[in-house]
């Protein structure tokens, strides 16, 4: 049945087609669109916006000021923080070894499943039909382009897009990608943002990792 809620004051929109769950608790000034599905458990903060046909698992937790786009899917257990964007048809996965079956043939039920969590800092932005594998932190401010199998660990700031997606550089908090340096040591970069001024600190090291990605992605063109 459609718009189960709990008993808490009514702060929130929800479409009447929308399916929310018990013990779903949902912030003040959130909207819940059209078909979306939000299971038992799960927490969405303030400002939210929740597109139609969006699928959220249970006991996930969802931070103030998200925007998660049409038919994206998130399973169990997920966790955005605050300001997070996931475009359209996104897919959070959460089984490294998905079986339907066990090993004698009997179906697969909830207590065995071994799921990993999903973890999206501040501010990051996943692009349209991307997956993210199970497991994977993406950091603060990161991007990822549309299409993105996100397969590891993203850094803060980083842009990143491919399959496997990979580093091709850093972007602002307000999108804009990174070229000037105004700071450099042993220990980390200093990028000014040449729109809004804003500063970003990336770690040497992580620097270093977008050098390595793209050689690597030369060399592989050049054996083919």
């Amino acid at each position: 049945m459609p718009n189960k809620k709990s008993n808490q004051k009514k702060d929130f929109f929800v479409h009447p087609t929308a399916t929310i769950e018990d013990g779903v608790v949902l912030g003040e000034g959130t909207k819940i669109w059209a078909l979306s599905h939000v299971r038992g458990g799960t927490k969405i903060g303030k400002s939210c916006i929740i597109s139609e046909g969006v699928f959220i698992d249970s006991e996930s937790e969802i931070g103030d000021n998200c925007k998660i786009q049409n038919h994206a899917i998130v399973y169990h257990k997920a966790i955005l923080e605050n300001g997070v964007f996931i475009g359209p048809n996104v897919c959070f996965t959460n089984d490294k070894k998905p079986r339907a079956i066990n090993s004698d043939g009997s179906l697969k039920s909830a207590d065995d499943w071994e799921v990993s969590t999903i973890k999206i800092g501040e501010g990051a932005a996943i692009g349209a039909h991307s997956t993210i594998t199970p497991g994977v932190t993406i950091g603060k401010w990161a991007m990822a382009g549309s299409g993105s199998v996100i397969s590891k660990d993203v850094p803060s700031h980083a842009l990143v897009y491919g399959n496997p997606a990979r580093i091709h550089g850093f972007v602002c908090k307000c999108g804009k990608k990174l070229k000037d340096i105004v700071y450099k040591d042993d220990m980390e970069i200093i990028f000014c943002c040449s729109d809004c001024t804003e500063e970003a600190r990336i770690p040497l090291e992580t620097y270093k990792t977008q050098v390595q990605d793209k050689e690597m992605v030369k060399r592989r063109v050049w054996i083919k």
